[in-house]
C-alpha cells in the first residue's frame, strides 16, 4: 500500500500504458492497431534513442492537442478543453468555432458566422460562462454570451465543464465554459507574438462595401524583478465584411386566399437582398501577476472589447397577405403548385412589391476587470477574489420603403412568380424594372414609408469570493485530502429599452443620385436588379426626423429592469485514494444558494386617462437553493480512467422571462381585464443530473472516450396562460371582474434529458510510424429530451431550443518537418433555434441541420534567419454551406441565406 499522497502521483505516472480494445467499428480497429503498435515500442530495447526521443519539444496542432489532452485527463471533474497551439493562435479563427469543435457541444450561426454555443442540446441560456472563473454578462437580451466578442487571438485555451462542482461558482445546467487568458509567470522568458491576415469573402463585394477584410494582433509577455513580477499585454484587431445572399418568407397561414383551396398553408410574403458591411472589433487583455515570494499571488487581469456591426440588405419584398393598400383587383393565385397541403409555388397576381433599404448599426462594449489574491499559510491557503463584468449595446435600425409608380405617381400592380421547392436558392420572377430610379418612390408606399428601432441593453455584475483552502493531513482518515470552503455574492442588474417610431417622408419622392449606389443583382433568386441608397443618407434628406419613443401602448413593456443578488456559500472535500490496484480521487460538497431576483419596469393601462396609462410595477421573489455534488474518477491500469458525477443543478431563468412589465387591458365586449407579459416570480429549471464517462488515454498523445448523462427535470419554464386576479389594476377601469387571463412564463414539472458522447483523439503514428504526423479527432453525441414546450410564437408544442440531437465533429490533421494541415468538419441536426430579428427582437424558429467544413494549411520556418515566422492560409466553410429556418415542417422554409467562403492568408511571427 501507497502511504502517501504524493507517492501515490508518481506511482500512478509510472504505470505502463497497454491498450485494451474498447469501442465498435472504426474506433475498436483504430484501438486495436495503436495498442499493438505501443506494446511494441513497450518491448523496444530502452537506450539512449528512446531518451532523446522524450526530449522532443512538441509545437504546433499536436501541442495544442496534447495540452487539452493534459487537461482532460488530470481533471478531477467531466470536462473537455482546447488550448492554443502557441501564443495568438487557438484552432479557429473564431473562439466560438473551437468550442464548438468539443465533444457535446454545437455552435448556432448569426450572419455566417458561430456566436452562441449550445451544450448537451440546450439553448445558449442553460449554459454560464466565466473568463479566468469569473461569470460574464452578455450584450443579448438573457444570458446567452455571444462568443465572436471574444478575440481568440487573445485567449490560451477553454475549459468546458459538464459536471458541477461545488466550488465552481455560476455553473449552468447544460455545462460551464471558462474561458482562459495567459498567466505571465507561467512562462519561462520574454515573449512575443504578432499575427497578421488577410480576409476575402467568396461572393465578392457588395454594391458599397470589398469583399476584402484584415485581422491583426499582438501579445507580450514579459518578467521583472527576478520573476517577481509578470506582466502579459494583448491587442486584437479585427475588420471583416459581410456579405450575404439572402432569401425569406413572412411565415404560413391558411387563411383561404383567391385560388387556393380552404385549409392550404401559404405564405404571407417574399423577400430577396443582398446584405453588404462589415464587422469591425478591438479587443485588449491585459495581466499584472506579482508573485513576491512562493507564499503570495497577487494577479490583476481585465479584457475590453468593442465590437461595431454596420450592415444593410437591399432587395424586394412582396407582401402576399390580405392587405394592398385597399387597391383592386386584389391577390390571386393561379398556376399553383401543392406539397403536403402547402403553396411551394405559383403565380400572385394583384400585388405591390416595395424596394427595400433596411439598416442596421450596432456597437458592443464589453468590460471585464478581476482582481485575485493568494495567501499560502501554514494550515491554509485563503484566496480573496473581486470581479466586475458590464456589457453595453446600442443599436439603430432603419426600415426604408420604395414603391414602383407611373408617371401620376400612383402605384402599379405587379405579377410574380415563385418556386419555393428549389433545391438552391427559391425563385422570384417579377414583371417590372425595380432599378428605374425615375420610378420608385420614397417617403411613402401603400405599406408605410418605414420603421426605426433604437434598442439599448446595459448588464452589469459586480462580485466578491473569499475562500479557504484547509490541508485535512493528519485530521481525517488519509483519503480526505483537503477542504474548501467558501462564498461567493454576485449582484447583477440588467436593463433593456427599446424606443422605436414609423418613419415619416418630408414630400421628397425621388431619391437623389448622390444618395444612390449600382442597382443591386438579385439573380441569384431571379429576382430582377433593384434600385439602392444610403439609408441614412435617404433618411437624412426624404425624411422628418426620426424621434423614438417607448411610451406607446404597444412599446412600454418592451423595456425592463431585472436584478438579480445571488450569496453562494459552498464547502468541497477532495478525495484521494487507492482502492487495491485502482486509484481513486474527486471531491464531494454543497452549495447553498440564496437568490433575491425583482424586477421594475411598466405596464400600460390602456383604460385609464390620458397622461397616466403608464404605470410602475415592481415585482420579484426570494429563495434558497441547496446544491450537492459528488464527482469521483477512477483510475484502472492501462491508463484507463471511469468517472462518475451526480449532481442537483439549476438554470435561472431568462432575464427577459423576468421582467414585471406587461401589457394590460379591458375587453370593450366582456369587460373582462387580461394582459401578457413576463414572471418576476419564477423559479429556476431544476434537475438531478447523472454522468458517467469512461476514457482510456495514450499517455497524452491520445485517448478515446465514451460517456453518458441523465438529466431528471424537476422543474422548467414554458409560456402559460392562466386565470389571474387583477384586483390591483381594475379600481377605476370599466372592469366589471377582477379575474382574467394572463399569459407569462411559468414553472412546469417533470421531464428529462439524456444523451450520450463518443470521442476518439488518434494519433495515426500509434497504429502505425509510417502514419507519423497524422491525426485524426472525431466525435458524435446524440441529445434527447422528454419536455415539449408550448404557448410559444411556433405555436404548437416545440422541443427544447437548442436540441440537436445528432451532433458530430470530425478533424484530420498532419504535422511534419514545419508543415502543418487541418481539415475539420461538424454536423449538427435540425433544432428550434433563437433567431434575432429586426431590432435584436428575439423569436424561436426551426433551424435546418448544417455541416460546416474548414480548411488550414500552414508551414514553420525551422532555425535560420526565419526562425519564428509561420505562414497561414484557411478556407472557413469550405463548402459554401447555407443557412436555412423553416416553419414547422421544411416545404415552408422561412430563411436562406448564403455566406460564401471566407479565405484568410497571414503571417505568424513568435519571438
Amino acid at each position: 500500500m501507497i502511504s502517501s499522497h504524493a507517492a501515490r502521483r508518481s506511482a500512478r505516472q509510472r504505470l505502463t500504458f497497454a491498450l485494451s480494445p474498447v469501442a465498435a467499428g472504426c474506433a475498436l480497429m483504430l484501438m486495436m492497431s495503436a495498442a499493438s503498435a505501443q506494446q511494441a515500442a513497450a518491448d523496444a530495447p530502452k537506450g539512449d534513442a528512446a531518451a532523446a526521443s522524450q526530449s522532443v519539444t512538441v509545437t504546433g496542432i499536436r501541442r495544442g492537442i496534447e495540452d487539452a489532452i493534459s487537461v482532460k485527463k488530470n481533471a478531477t471533474n467531466i470536462v473537455e478543453s482546447i488550448s492554443a497551439e502557441d501564443i495568438g493562435k487557438l484552432p479557429d479563427v473564431s473562439i466560438a468555432e473551437s468550442i464548438a469543435r468539443l465533444p457535446g457541444l454545437a455552435a448556432q450561426r448569426v450572419a455566417g458566422r458561430a456566436s452562441v454555443i449550445s451544450v448537451r442540446g440546450l439553448s445558449p441560456d442553460f449554459a454560464t460562462t466565466l473568463l479566468n472563473g469569473r461569470e460574464q454578462v452578455s450584450t443579448g437580451d438573457n444570458r446567452g454570451v455571444e462568443f465572436d466578442q471574444y478575440p481568440s487571438e487573445l485567449l490560451s485555451g477553454v475549459t468546458v465543464y459538464k459536471a458541477p462542482d461545488a466550488a465552481l461558482v455560476g455553473q449552468g445546467l447544460s455545462g460551464t465554459l471558462d474561458l482562459q487568458t495567459v498567466r505571465p509567470l507561467a512562462f519561462a522568458k520574454r515573449t512575443m507574438a504578432f499575427n497578421v491576415r488577410g480576409e476575402r469573402n467568396s461572393l465578392g463585394s457588395g454594391v458599397d462595401q470589398s469583399a476584402n477584410g484584415s485581422r491583426f494582433s499582438a501579445m507580450y509577455i514579459d518578467q521583472f524583478s527576478d520573476r517577481t513580477v509578470g506582466l502579459a499585454l494583448g491587442f486584437a484587431h479585427l475588420d471583416s465584411p459581410i456579405i450575404a445572399d439572402e432569401f425569406g418568407t413572412y411565415g404560413y397561414s391558411t387563411d383561404g386566399r383567391s385560388g387556393l383551396a380552404a385549409g392550404t398553408s401559404n405564405t404571407n410574403g417574399l423577400k430577396t437582398y443582398q446584405r453588404s458591411g462589415k464587422n469591425t472589433r478591438d479587443g485588449f487583455v491585459g495581466v499584472l501577476e506579482f508573485r513576491p515570494n512562493k507564499n503570495w499571488t497577487s494577479t490583476v487581469d481585465g479584457y475590453y472589447s468593442k465590437f461595431k456591426r454596420s450592415e444593410t440588405a437591399r432587395g424586394i419584398e412582396t407582401n402576399l397577405g390580405d392587405y394592398n393598400g385597399g387597391n383592386q383587383p386584389g391577390l390571386n393565385y393561379t398556376a399553383t403548385t401543392i406539397d403536403n397541403n402547402t403553396l411551394v409555388g405559383g403565380t400572385a397576381t394583384g400585388v405591390y412589391p416595395l424596394v427595400r433599404g433596411l439598416y442596421n448599426k450596432r456597437e458592443d462594449t464589453l468590460t471585464s476587470l478581476g482582481w485575485n489574491n493568494k495567501l499560502k499559510l501554514e494550515r491554509a491557503t485563503l484566496t480573496g477574489d473581486l470581479s466586475y463584468s458590464k456589457a453595453e449595446r446600442r443599436e439603430l435600425n432603419l426600415e426604408t420603403n420604395g414603391q414602383y409608380v407611373d408617371a401620376a405617381g400612383k402605384p402599379v400592380l405587379d405579377t410574380v412568380t415563385f418556386n419555393l421547392a428549389n433545391s438552391g436558392f427559391p425563385t422570384t420572377v417579377y414583371g417590372l424594372n425595380y432599378a428605374d430610379p425615375a420610378r420608385i418612390q420614397v417617403g411613402k408606399s401603400i405599406y408605410g414609408a418605414g420603421y426605426g428601432k433604437a434598442p439599448s441593453v446595459n448588464d452589469e455584475l459586480k462580485s466578491a469570493r473569499l475562500e479557504a483552502s484547509i490541508p485535512l493531513a493528519g485530521l481525517l482518515p488519509e483519503m480526505f485530502d483537503s477542504l474548501d470552503v467558501g462564498i461567493n455574492y454576485a449582484n447583477r442588474l440588467k436593463t433593456k429599452r427599446q424606443p422605436e417610431a414609423s418613419l415619416d417622408g418630408n414630400g421628397v419622392a425621388a431619391v437623389g443620385a448622390d444618395q444612390q449606389f449600382a442597382p443591386v443583382g438579385l439573380g441569384f433568386a431571379g429576382a430582377p436588379s433593384a434600385l439602392t441608397w444610403s439609408v441614412p443618407g435617404l433618411l437624412a434628406a426624404n425624411y422628418k426626423p426620426f424621434m423614438p419613443t417607448d411610451t406607446a401602448s404597444y412599446l412600454v413593456q418592451k423595456g425592463w429592469d431585472v436584478s438579480e443578488k445571488v450569496t453562494t456559500t459552498y464547502a468541497r472535500v477532495k478525495l484521494e485514494s487507492d482502492l487495491g490496484s485502482v486509484t481513486m480521487r474527486g471531491n464531494f460538497g454543497i452549495q447553498v444558494q440564496h437568490t433575491d431576483q425583482s424586477s421594475s419596469s411598466n405596464y400600460f393601462d390602456n383604460t385609464a386617462a390620458a397622461g397616466s396609462q403608464i404605470k410602475p410595477v415592481v415585482d420579484g421573489k426570494k429563495f434558497n437553493d441547496v446544491l450537492p455534488s459528488m464527482n469521483l474518477a477512477f483510475g484502472f491500469a492501462n491508463d484507463q480512467t471511469l468517472r462518475i458525477a451526480a449532481a442537483k443543478q439549476i438554470a435561472r431563468p431568462r432575464l427577459d422571462q423576468m421582467k414585471s412589465a406587461f401589457e394590460f387591458s379591458v375587453d370593450n365586449a366582456t369587460f373582462k381585464p387580461s394582459a401578457n407579459g413576463g414572471n418576476p416570480r419564477l423559479d429556476p429549471w431544476r434537475a438531478n443530473a447523472y454522468d458517467v464517462s469512461y476514457e482510456k488515454y495514450f499517455a497524452n498523445k491520445g485517448y478515446v472516450s465514451a460517456a453518458a448523462f441523465y438529466k431528471d427535470l424537476k422543474s422548467y419554464i414554458y409560456q402559460q396562460t392562466i386565470d389571474y386576479d387583477f384586483a390591483t389594476y381594475t379600481p377605476g377601469t370599466k372592469a366589471t371582474t377582477t379575474t382574467g387571463k394572463f399569459t407569462a412564463p411559468y414553472n412546469g414539472q417533470g421531464g428529462s434529458l439524456k444523451g450520450f458522447e463518443l470521442t476518439a483523439s488518434i494519433p495515426l503514428k500509434l497504429i502505425t510510424p509510417s502514419l507519423d504526423g497524422f491525426g485524426v479527432i472525431a466525435s458524435y453525441s446524440y441529445n434527447d429530451s422528454q419536455i415539449a414546450i408550448d404557448g410559444t410564437n411556433l405555436g404548437d408544442k416545440i422541443a427544447l431550443p437548442g436540441l440537436s440531437r445528432n451532433v458530430s465533429n470530425l478533424t484530420m490533421y498532419y504535422e511534419n518537418a514545419g508543415w502543418s494541415t487541418r481539415l475539420s468538419g461538424r454536423k449538427r441536426s435540425d433544432y428550434i433555434g433563437e433567431i434575432s430579428g429586426f431590432g435584436a427582437d428575439r423569436e424561436l424558429r426551426y433551424v435546418k441541420g448544417e455541416t460546416i467544413v474548414d480548411f488550414q494549411l500552414g508551414y514553420a520556418f525551422g532555425k535560420g534567419a526565419y526562425d519564428g515566422l509561420s505562414v497561414l492560409l484557411q478556407v472557413n466553410n469550405l463548402t459554401d454551406s447555407v443557412y436555412q429556418t423553416y416553419q414547422k415542417t421544411q416545404n415552408q422554409p422561412v430563411e436562406y441565406q448564403k455566406y460564401g467562403r471566407t479565405v484568410l492568408f497571414g503571417l505568424n511571427y513568435k519571438l
